[in-house]
């Protein structure tokens, strides 16, 4: 039997693989540590921020990238920033639009053996190795989450961040899907785990489904407002972090 070529090339982790030797898992979270520690240095002055979660796909052409680019200038306006996975497609259009519009734009980027790269649009990037520690950078500095359409990968951010917020794990932060025709089938089988009973339909208080700007930004502003001051704090370099 021929042996066919892989459609996505494989990397070098395999921490997934099972058991280690012990020096090996020993390293394997020492690296770890050192990510999340580099992390916390870079993002530290960022300021308050809302992430943008979208397809690497869409070119600048694009309906939804000229959608995602529209956000990036009304979070811009907003005097938030822009957080992205940082690399092409919806990701890059939400950093452009901020970063072309006086507003502050970060990228937290994956190393991956294809399609993603670094977009020009950030002041401040980070390339990560594990999804696992890019997620929780991602969530943790936000205010309200984008969710452009997108595939598997934004699937997967969005039911990780709505799960926290289902769980009481972080604080119920909106979560704006835009795109409801693209997301028509997603929001039906959500009615139907409602209609099971598997969840509640509370849970979804805080997601809006939406095609229109001001809409989703009237929604993130009335819960920022309503729950948070937004001011500067002081803050020391004690991990030596650069402003």
């Amino acid at each position: 039997m021929k042996t066919s070529e892989r459609i996505i090339p494989a990397t070098q982790n395999f921490y997934l693989e099972g058991s280690k030797p012990r020096v090996h898992e020993l390293k394997f979270a020492w690296r770890v540590f050192i990510e999340f520690l580099n992390s916390f240095r870079v993002l530290h002055f960022v300021g308050p921020c809302i992430t943008v979660f979208g397809s690497a796909r869409f070119k600048p052409n694009h309906p939804y990238y000229l959608a995602a680019e529209e956000f990036g200038k009304r979070i811009a306006k907003m005097g938030f920033t822009t957080m992205t996975g940082g690399g092409p497609g919806t990701m890059e259009a939400a950093n452009k639009g901020a970063f072309e519009n006086g507003g502050e734009s970060v990228g937290c980027n994956i190393k991956l053996p294809f399609e993603q790269k670094p977009n020009p649009y950030v002041h401040t990037s980070l390339t990560f190795n594990h999804f696992f520690s890019r997620k929780v950078m991602m969530v943790k500095y936000s205010y309200a989450f984008i969710i452009m359409p997108g595939g598997f990968g934004t699937m997967d951010e969005f039911f990780e961040t709505l799960t926290l917020v289902q769980t009481r794990t972080i604080t119920q932060f909106p979560i704006v899907i835009f795109g409801k025709e693209f997301y028509k089938p997603l929001r039906d089988f959500i009615e139907e785990m409602a209609e099971q009973g598997t969840i509640t339909r509370s849970d979804m208080d805080l997601v809006l489904f939406t095609d229109d700007y001001d809409e989703a930004m009237n929604h993130i502003k009335t819960y920022i407002r309503k729950n948070y001051v937004l001011k500067p704090r002081k803050r020391f370099w004690w991990l030596l972090e650069t402003k």
